[in-house]
């Protein structure tokens, strides 16, 4: 089964940060199991938005160069709170350090202003043809649906009507740890 856990990306400034929106709603199908009388946000789902954020940065900041970008490591996870049915997780991911085909990251998701989970991520780029040469044509097929993905998910206003009608981003006073 395969999860996308962003709705929306909401800012976007490539090599240095991403904000993202997953709302969760009852029609998530793991929230029937987790928990049948208190549904919320699995913590490992939590850690999977911070991740697919934090991924989106990537492809962006390289261009799509790579058509996989996986988590190598996440530390120092901390988990602040649950994520009910009709709330929304802001997750911000800031790049720490590139080298190479590894990115670092300091991430969190906030829910009402409040810090909901925060990790340190490693995340890792790499292309099926770097395994297998005759796999060229997976990476580019993989590549140009992501960038219709990215289209649809991010969507910049333009500068006069970003103005006129600013999209509000909870940014809780402590920094991203």
């Amino acid at each position: 089964m395969r999860f996308c856990l962003t709705d929306r990306i909401a800012e976007l400034d490539p090599g240095a940060r991403i904000v993202t929106l997953k709302s969760l709603s009852m029609a998530e199908e793991y929230l029937a199991d987790h928990f049948p009388n208190f549904p919320v946000m699995p913590g490992v789902l939590m850690l999977e938005a911070m991740t697919q954020a934090s991924a989106w940065l990537v492809r962006v900041t390289d261009d799509f160069a790579h058509s996989m970008v996986v988590l190598k490591s996440a530390r120092n996870v901390k988990y602040g709170r649950f994520i009910e049915p009709g709330q929304t997780l802001y997750v911000t991911s800031q790049l720490v350090k590139q080298n190479g085909n590894e990115t670092t990251f300091k991430a969190r998701g906030v829910v009402n202003g409040i810090v909901a989970v925060s990790a340190r991520l490693v995340l890792r780029s790499y292309n099926w043809a770097d395994l297998a040469p005759q796999r060229s044509e997976a990476d580019q097929v993989t590549i140009a649906h992501l960038r219709e993905l990215f289209n649809t998910l991010y969507r910049p206003e333009p500068r006069a009507v970003e103005q006129a009608q600013p999209v509000t981003v909870p940014s809780p006073a402590a920094p991203v740890s």
